[in-house]
Formats: C-alpha cells, structure tokens, sequence
C-alpha cells in the first residue's frame, strides 16, 4: 500500500542539468519545489580520489547499474530485441548531477539551421532532398528566440572561448564570460593546417573553469587543472561546470528544495486530462509513495523520459506502421566513424595531460554550412581535433595491421603512445521512421515494470555523412606534418557496442503539431497542461555537436514557462 503525502506545487523527476537549472530558477522566485532523484547524493568529497581509471572508467562507478534497470535493443522491428547487459554504445549517468557530472564540458550551441531543418532544406533543394521515411521536421522554436537562454546557461556555468562570435555558428549577443583553453601544439597543428585549406578552427568552448570565476548567482568556483580526468570521472576541484556545483546549491540555499535521493519515479498520476502527482519507489527499503502535485517536471535522461510517459499512459504511443502518435518518435543518436590518425615519428605529444573540453574543432562542414546539391545526405558534423586527457588503461593506438595482442601489440602502442594524434568528426543523426522507442514486451526491471526499446541502425545517410566527412579529416590530418596519415571512412551495421556516444536524442520531440510532437517550445505537453518533459527526448534530431547546450538553453526558458504557467495556468503557447 503506497503511503500518499501531502500535496506539493511543484515536483520534478530527475536532478541532472535541467532538474537542477528548474529548481534554482523557481526556488529562487519563491516556489516550493520537491526534487525526485533516484540515484545517491553526490558532492565534490566523493571524487577526492577519483583518479582512478579502472573504478570509473572501466568499471563505470558514477553509471546506472544494468543488472536492475537497462535498455533492450534492436536494428529493425523484425528482430527480437536483447538487453544491453554490459555497457557499450553509450553510458546512462546515476545520482545526483546525473550525467551533468561525468561529461566532457564541451560546449556547442545547436546551428540556426538545426531549429528549422526542413523547412530551410526544402527553401534551398526542394522537398525532393529529403529522402522517404526520413522524418525530419521544424523545431516550433527559432535559435534568436532561444539565443538568451543560451546566454544565461552560459553566466551560469561559466563558459570559457573565444572572444568573438566564430564563422559557421550562430550570432551571440554576449560574449563567453571567461576566455578559452590553453592551446597545445599539437591543437596548433590542428588549426594551421585547417588554416590553409581556408577553413575557420577555434578553441571549443568549454564548461571547464580556465580561471576563478563567480556567477550570477554568487557561486564561486576554481578553474581547470588540465589533468585528464574528466570524461567518466567526477572533477574533485569543481572546475568543470556540472549541476551539483552550480545550480543544486542555489535552489538548496533559498530553503524552498526538498530534495529526495533514492527515490526511483515510475508512474506519473493523471486523471486523463491533467497530471495529479506521481509514484515513487524509495529504493533501500523498497516502500511505495504517492507525491500528489499541481505540476509534474520530468527531467530525466531520454530513455527514462520516454519510458515513464509511456509506463504512465500519457501521451499517444508513436507507432511506425500508421506513423501515428508522438511518444517514442524521432529517436536519433550520433554519427561518428570519420576520423583520421596522423603518425609521428620523430615528435611526441603529451597526450595523458587534457581537459575534457581541451581541444580545437571547425564547422565549415556542418549542418548547411556547405553545399549538399550533389550529396547523398543532409546536415554534416562538428570537425575537431581534442585532448581530453588520453589514460593508459583504455588509450592503446597502434598502426593499422599491428596485432590485437601479444609483445608486437604492447611493442606498438608504448611506441606510438604519444606520436599518434586523430582528428575526428561528430556527426549529426536524422530521424527516420522506423527509429523509434517503445515498451518492450518481454523484458524487466527490478520492479517488475518493463524496459525501454531502442530500435535503430545506421542508415545509407550515415555511411555517406562519414565517408565524405572523412576525407575532410584526412585533408587537415595531412597537413599537420606527420610521418604518415590512416583515414577511417566507413561505418556498418550500428551495434550496442563499442562505446560511441552518450548524445542520445528524440522520442518525447518538440513541435507545432500536437500530433507529431509531445510538447510545445516550452516543453509542456499537449495531452496534460501541466506537465512538462525536458532535456534532450525533446530534440527532434541530433546535430554534429554535443546536446548539453541547448539542453540547457531550454531548461532555462522551460522554468520561464513554468513560472508563467503556475501565475495563469493553461498553454503556454
């Protein structure tokens, strides 16, 4: 028997980036909020050992644990599909901060291009270049009108780059508030050899502190020590911008944020027209409650968001056959697979030294920034050279042709260590029909409540966006004086392993058509006014950038919604 509490203003379901940025944004105007988080606390005291490759990298420490809750998968809706057992494609955050703890720091906005993709495509190629099935579609939001929710993310957090607005993105009304990343050689190689092909590098932006800074809000903190644990890692200095050293603090100061660990969320209460609350497993002793609430936020990881909607019956099930309904559409990923390595052999690079964020990156091949006319796909990907701090258990480069195993293989790599250098693409990902998430019919979590189904594969697109993508990495790559360069151009079947990208993105995608999309462009649902699903399960595609910008930018204009919301209730739109 679930214990039912007393009712609360205002609940949110998952304590990451934007659970984080909504708490502080509405506790800081007044409002009584009540976080749901399923994983344990988290603070800057857990990760004062946190170098330690094998527990968090190799071992996932700060991870959701698979044996209780994970993903089923499948290439088409003709195969059965299995249970992601061990980790691999892509790696699911646990606790609080959620995957805002264990990320990189690279900070991209999304392209003005991004927001209204078909209609820009269908102006300059006409309708005919968008092949069959592909489901691409407008945003229902524009980057101007997103643009200073992208600047108050950017205060917040403390965003460090360039001083001036680069070629190929979006114009920025305010300047980053700290400077960029210290540049390497081997990043200097990077940009004078992009440079010379006339294309337009720079510093990535980056959420890792480059000096003292303190925010809007007050909260100070320390600036990155280059030491090469960031990504899978918690940061033990609070240099790198994550949510519990930035936003959480804010909301728990103000005295107006009952935060709650432990509490695994899996229904949301509805009356058919409006949610009533939601129902929560504390999950040390397993007791059941039911948190009644005038507004629901569900700011989880996409899967968890997309489950929860469908585990709670709101919402209409997306299903490919009749292509009708919203929930568990446009489901895209990441494209990567376009790299090039360049050899040295008379030069060594201090390759274990980095920042998640260190590096230098280009667009002149991304998103529309370049002609499509005579191409086999649509949109492009983020072109860049990182040093991100490459560790000695999982870094192992060697030639092509050098043995998987044995004294040639460990000859190799300690040879090649720190004479190899890649200069890699992240590639954009498009919604196609039959990609789609639903419930799966066979398998279960610990609760007994069935898992998410990804269904998915890598489509003609794809291997041509890699293939052309890949030949402008080996351009760059021969121009940076190496001993030799070896071009990865190809990519298959996509599988669960290995490890490629955590950009998961879609299946709750915003919209203007109530009967294609989940929620508006304040991310409040069609089917239930008072309900808002947040984070990047709103993105109707994936661009050739990383999503934590404009999963931000959105969850700051999200709590402007809310707050209007909650002084007149009803569409924000």
């Amino acid at each position: 028997m679930a214990t039912k509490l007393p009712k609360v203003p205002i609940v949110i379901v998952g304590m990451g980036w934007v659970g984080g940025i909504i708490a502080s944004e509405l506790t800081k105007a007044g409002h009584s909020v009540v976080g749901l988080e399923r994983g344990k606390s988290r603070s800057t005291q857990d990760y004062f050992h946190v170098h330690d490759e094998l527990r968090y990298a190799s071992r996932y420490e700060l991870m959701q644990d698979l044996s209780k809750e994970t993903v089923t998968f499948r290439n088409t809706s003709k195969l059965r599909a299995l249970p992601m057992r061990s980790y691999g494609s892509f790696l699911l955050g646990d606790g609080l901060g959620g995957a805002g703890v264990h990320w990189n720091g690279q900070y991209y906005r999304f392209l003005p291009y991004d927001f209204e993709i078909r209609s820009k495509t269908i102006e300059r190629y006409g309708a005919k270049k968008i092949p069959e099935g592909m489901a691409i579609r407008d945003w229902g939001i524009k980057y101007d009108e997103l643009e200073p929710y992208f600047v108050k993310y950017e205060q917040m957090a403390g965003i460090g780059g360039e001083p001036t607005t680069q070629a190929n993105v979006g114009a920025m009304s305010k300047a980053f508030p700290v400077g960029p990343m210290k540049k390497t050689p081997a990043m200097k190689l990077f940009e004078d050899s992009a440079k010379k092909l006339g294309y337009h590098p720079y510093v990535i932006p980056s959420a890792n502190l480059t000096e003292v800074y303190k925010n809007p809000d007050g909260i100070e903190r320390a600036p990155c020590q280059y030491c090469g644990y960031c990504e899978r890692f918690g940061c033990e200095y609070g240099a790198k911008a994550d949510p519990v050293v930035t936003v959480l603090p804010v909301a728990q100061k103000s005295g107006k944020l009952d935060l709650r660990t432990h509490a695994n969320v899996t229904e949301v209460l509805h009356d058919g027209k409006k949610a009533t609350g939601v129902r929560y497993v504390n999950t040390p002793t397993g007791e059941e409650y039911i948190q009644p609430a005038d507004i629901v936020i569900l700011s989880g990881y996409l899967f968890s968001n997309v489950r929860l909607l469908l585990l709670s019956k709101l919402g209409k099930p997306y299903d490919p056959n009749t292509d009708t309904g919203a929930v568990g559409r446009n489901y895209a990923y990441q494209v990567n697979g376009a790299s090039t390595n360049v050899v040295f052999e008379d030069r060594e690079f201090n390759m274990a030294m980095g920042a998640g964020a260190l590096g230098s990156s280009l667009d002149d091949f991304n998103g529309d920034n370049f002609d499509h006319s005579d191409l086999k796909f649509l949109h492009g990907a983020n072109i860049r050279f990182t040093q991100t701090g490459l560790r000695p258990i999982q870094y192992q480069p060697a030639p092509m042709g050098t043995p998987k195993w044995g004294a040639e293989f460990k000859k190799q790599t300690l040879h090649y260590a720190n004479r190899t250098l890649t200069v890699a693409a992240q590639g954009s990902s498009m919604p196609w029909r039959h990609h789609y998430l639903d419930l799966d019919p066979e398998y279960k979590d610990a609760l007994g409540l069935p898992l998410i189904r990804l269904t998915f594969d890598f489509e003609d697109q794809d291997r041509e966006l890699v293939k052309y993508i890949a030949g402008k990495t080996k351009e760059i790559a021969d121009g940076m004086g190496g001993t030799k360069t070896e071009i990865h151009d190809s990519i298959k079947q996509y599988n669960i392993v290995p490890y490629q990208s955590t950009h998961n993105t879609g299946g709750a995608i915003m919209g203007s058509d109530p009967k294609t999309s989940v929620v508006n462009n304040y991310l409040q649902m069609w089917d239930a006014e008072n309900v808002f699903v947040c984070g990047a399960s709103a993105f109707a595609h994936n661009s050739g950038f990383n999503p934590t910008a404009t999963v931000g930018a959105l969850a700051y204009r999200t709590a402007e919604g809310i707050a209007k919301y909650l002084a007149k209730p009803g569409s924000l739109v």
